[in-house]
């Protein structure tokens, strides 16, 4: 049985009685308290972090339940879960800085970073003969707007291209991968932690992040929860030493709502640089499975789009299974929400929260 407790040190970063949500509501946050801690003992899920953005300040911040379901230690404001593909969004604003200052080409392809790399006879045998020339012409533009026709996780197999590049969408995670790799190739540094430690100096820590990385470090092996599949705690933890652009970023919701309000005003990027990250890329076909099943539209440089009665919603979900995590913003209301969990039933709290402060998937 799990027992799910509230924060203390939520608390007391957050006296606010009432956050606003999109649609102009005034929600209580002990109402939103008691929903989340009934709900998380009702569902069994072990842990949680999240944060919503009002005005381009964390409004709300509240830590839940255990990191570890063994010790029943409890998650406290500096336990660190891992955000899944909440590294991608994160990911795409360190390379849109860079970008930004002239280290990165957006349109350049990214091919013979990757020779560079891993030499010309390792990539002759990472991609299928038949998707070389469609593989050459890959751009981080590209990538980051899930344009490529590369599945989601190759899993070792040769790269199979599924249409010729910029013409359609298909979420790929390999894809980020190869890009994380190009740019460290590119800037001399590689892919490990020198590459971390760059994204810290450039993207996180200029914006007050400081408890996010994508490599293994002392602090995660201090901070971090476990992760917990049906209601089992999870005994392997994943000590990244690579950069995984797709899914190895560690973070809490109240480190990752600080990029959510950079996004929204960004003080460490340009506004045009925001405003190219933010416009639509891949606008998805009519008969695309994401517009039918979610009303999402398009995909920008990092992020999903979806309109909203109360304007463009930008959104992102991140899946390692034992580790789920959400996150949205809506520029025109200056909102944002974001939500860690150390277990695979996330979504369904997502979804009773939904129902008291209104649609955020």
């Amino acid at each position: 049985m799990i027992t799910v407790c509230i924060s203390e040190t939520g608390f007391s970063q957050n006296k606010t009685e009432y956050i606003t949500v999109p649609n102009g509501s005034k929600i209580s946050t002990s109402i939103l308290n008691t929903l989340i801690k009934k709900t998380m003992d009702s569902l069994q899920i072990p842990g949680i972090s999240i944060a919503i953005v009002n005005d381009y300040k964390i409004a709300y911040h509240k830590t839940f339940g255990v990191k570890n379901i063994k010790t029943q230690d409890p998650v406290s404001s500096e336990t660190i879960f891992e955000g899944a593909s909440l590294s991608k969004p994160l990911f795409a604003y360190f390379v849109m800085k860079m970008v930004e200052e002239g280290e990165f080409d957006l349109d350049k392809p990214i091919f013979p970073y990757l020779e560079m790399a891993i030499g010309a006879e390792a990539t002759k045998q990472a991609i299928d003969p038949n998707s070389l020339d469609d593989y050459k012409t890959l751009t981080p533009r590209t990538i980051l707007s899930h344009g490529t026709g590369i599945p989601n996780w190759v899993k070792g197999k040769p790269i199979k291209i599924a249409f010729k590049p910029g013409t359609d969408f298909s979420y790929s995670g390999e894809a980020y991968q190869h890009l994380g790799a190009a740019l460290g190739t590119k800037l001399g540094i590689g892919w490990g932690s020198a590459l971390d430690t760059l994204f810290l100096k450039k993207a996180a820590n200029p914006i007050g992040m400081d408890r996010s990385f994508y490599t293994w470090n002392d602090v995660l092996e201090k901070h971090v929860s476990r992760g917990h599949m049906d209601g089992k705690m999870n005994m392997e933890i994943h000590r990244d030493k690579k950069v995984g652009p797709g899914y190895s970023l560690q973070s809490d919701a109240q480190d990752y709502a600080l990029f959510l309000i950079e996004i929204m005003n960004p003080k460490n990027i340009k506004e045009s640089t925001r405003d190219e990250m933010l416009k639509e890329h891949n606008h998805f076909k009519p008969d695309s499975k994401l517009l039918k099943e979610t009303g999402q539209t398009g995909w920008g440089l990092g992020f999903a789009q979806k309109p909203t009665p109360y304007g463009l919603m930008h959104l992102h979900t991140g899946n390692n299974h034992d580790f789920q995590a959400y996150t949205m913003f809506i520029p025109d209301q200056k909102y944002g929400f974001v939500i860690f969990g150390n277990s695979n039933n996330l979504f369904p709290l997502l979804n009773r929260i939904e129902k008291l402060i209104g649609e955020h998937f």
